[in-house]
């Protein structure tokens, strides 16, 4: 497998008024992320609503990213089952088309607080999968977080390769990082407690701020791989601006990658815009985001 970079954006999907993909945008969306520096997405997790991905278009998200970007990013999808039976259907479909790994979230419908069989899930699909494996522990939205225990013995499987932890706990990613074995990847899913998290090991962030702010997203890690305290100012701005926009939900980064360029469509319903009144708000959050951006990169 190659190495994947430090910084993977957890990119939006566009959808039109029928909920339809736009595919034509989510070309857009890479050229430019591409641009600004991404070598690396995760497509269809949850900043890209993949809770609502049907089958076929995790598929088909992979596809479009290879014809518009070739073979030189590295591409991982989100994989959102239940079952290990769903869970493999979802892999296969994603390898068949150059993903380079699944981001595979815990399993909570009817294993929640089950940590054996949250185990035997992983193991499973790891042990059937056609593609490196990170598991993904993100208790905002599951209402479960993966035990460091848990953690630290699927770390040993030789196909599971590395954990997106946005719990937001440094400490915790501190302790998985310690007690799993070398080489296991850990990435920061929270941009707020990003430099906390390379200190305690972390390689790297997979982020929802990197649609709309992506660069200072890698200064940050960049940065705080050579030092954390002279992160620690970076993180700071950065913290600032992901704290507003994260206070609407996954439909404020949806705001917040059109006000920094990307074509971003609707979300899929249930989920509704942010509200008109409070657009002008997030535009100019970004704006004064991407600004500062300019004079750290010219400074």
């Amino acid at each position: 497998m190659r190495t994947p970079p430090n910084l993977m954006s957890a990119l939006i999907t566009p959808f039109d008024d029928s909920g339809d993909i736009i595919f034509e945008a989510h070309h857009h969306n890479l050229q430019l992320q591409t641009s600004r520096g991404i070598n690396g997405f995760v497509l269809g997790g949850s900043t890209g609503e993949g809770p609502y991905l049907e089958p076929g278009e995790r598929g088909q998200l992979v596809s479009e990213a290879r014809t518009a970007l070739g073979d030189t990013p590295f591409l991982v999808c989100g994989v959102q089952a239940q079952s290990v039976r769903q869970a493999i259907m979802q892999v296969d479909e994603i390898a068949a088309v150059g993903a380079d790994a699944a981001l595979v979230v815990t399993p909570t419908a009817l294993a929640r607080g089950n940590h054996e069989a949250v185990g035997r899930f992983y193991e499973a699909v790891a042990e059937r999968a056609a593609l490196p494996v990170f598991m993904y522990s993100v208790p905002e939205v599951t209402g479960y977080d993966l035990p460091t225990e848990s953690a630290a013995v699927l770390s040993e499987h030789p196909n599971i390769i590395g954990l997106k932890d946005s719990a937001g706990r440094p400490l915790h990613t501190k302790h998985v990082v310690e007690a799993s074995v070398d080489g296991f990847l850990v990435y920061s899913g929270s941009s707020s407690t990003l430099t906390q998290a390379i200190a305690g090991g972390a390689v790297g962030a997979i982020t929802a701020s990197s649609n709309y702010i992506p660069e200072l997203v890698d200064l940050v890690i960049r940065t705080a791989l050579q030092s954390v305290s002279r992160a620690e100012p970076l993180q700071t701005q950065l913290t600032a601006t992901v704290r507003k926009i994260e206070a609407y939900g996954v439909v404020g980064t949806k705001a917040a990658a059109g006000a920094a360029g990307l074509w971003t469509g609707i979300p899929r319903k249930p989920l509704q815009p942010v509200p008109r009144t409070e657009l002008a708000k997030v535009n100019q959050i970004v704006t004064t985001a991407r600004e500062l951006i300019g004079e750290l990169v010219a400074g």
